[in-house]
């Protein structure tokens, strides 16, 4: 029986089929211009049209907030999620996942109409932020450091001084401009010297060649430590 990974971003899917660990299928779905006629739930419908064995969702989507472990106010959620995103709650489900490995856990919210429509499959499905996910792929060398994760037009980022975390974020970026502000001005907030401080890219390298291109003009220390090669390394699979 296949097996079915799901990322949901800003304004898209990215969807993969194993067998055996094998991978049968993965693409993507972007709105824009050329497929307006399609929304992101419609393709998610068409792609659970297939039968699975299990479901892993995880969820790119900028509705969210950090907290360490073992908060239990679990109903001040969507009020945390909210100081930072403007939330719908009666079409936002409020998830919650933890972070063993640095201590934190991460409320975030993830489209109603897209978990029932994964959980009217009567599949087993996990879900996840890629926050988490991406927190529990790193491995820090300690002293100051940057992590960035990058997607199709969005980049999500840990500051870590040692095994502390000082700062995460997710963004929108659309253009070379806005990613370098998001990490400069990030940078100079939490008073983080450029000289000292080493960069670790990871995730679609290839594609945001031109980000990091102009990152290393300011930047001694970066390191790309995968590029996210098509059936190779793949988002979900980070």
């Amino acid at each position: 029986m296949e097996k079915l990974n799901l990322l949901f971003t800003k304004d898209g899917i990215f969807y993969q089929i194993l067998r055996n660990k094998n991978i049968q299928e993965e693409a993507s779905f972007f709105l824009n211009e050329e497929n307006s006629d399609q929304t992101v739930g419609a393709k998610l419908d068409e792609i659970l049209e297939r039968k699975f064995s299990e479901i892993t969702v995880v969820s790119a989507l900028n509705h969210f907030t950090l907290m360490p472990e073992g908060f239990e106010h679990h109903e001040l959620g969507y009020d945390l999620i909210a100081y930072n995103s403007l939330l719908e709650k009666e079409n936002e489900e409020l998830m919650l996942s933890v972070n063993k490995k640095f201590g934190v856990q991460f409320y975030y919210t993830f489209p109603k109409d897209f978990y029932r429509s994964i959980k009217n499959t009567a599949v087993s499905a996990k879900f996840n932020f890629s926050g988490e996910k991406f927190l529990n792929s790193i491995t820090s060398k300690g002293g100051k450091e940057i992590h960035i994760n990058l997607y199709h037009n969005q980049c999500e980022f840990f500051a870590l001084d040692g095994r502390k975390i000082i700062l995460y974020n997710n963004l929108d970026v659309n253009s070379e401009v806005d990613f370098l502000y998001f990490i400069m001005f990030s940078l100079s907030k939490i008073g983080f010297g450029l000289s000292e401080t080493k960069f670790f890219v990871y995730g679609e390298t290839s594609e945001n060649e031109t980000f990091i291109s102009e990152l290393q003009k300011f930047v001694k220390n970066l390191k790309i430590v995968y590029d996210n090669l098509p059936k190779k390394k793949f988002l979900v699979n980070s």
